[in-house]
């Protein structure tokens, strides 16, 4: 059973819509702070490792 109520100018139910095409292509908001680029996702897993290094050897000094 199809919805009853009225359409939009553009042909799509006021309530229930259609199909949505996402955010535009090429969207630059995403990088806005630089969180999420290659670089600094690569530096995060670095300082992990690097971190992690540190612990063995303060554990095998003790």
């Amino acid at each position: 059973m199809s919805c009853q109520s009225p359409a939009m100018p553009n042909g799509r139910c006021r309530l229930h819509g259609g199909v949505n095409p996402g955010a535009p292509k090429g969207n630059r908001n995403a990088l806005k702070h630089g969180r999420y680029t290659a670089a600094a996702i690569a530096n995060r897993r670095m300082l992990s490792a690097l971190i992690s290094q540190m612990r063995e050897t303060a554990g095998m000094v003790e």
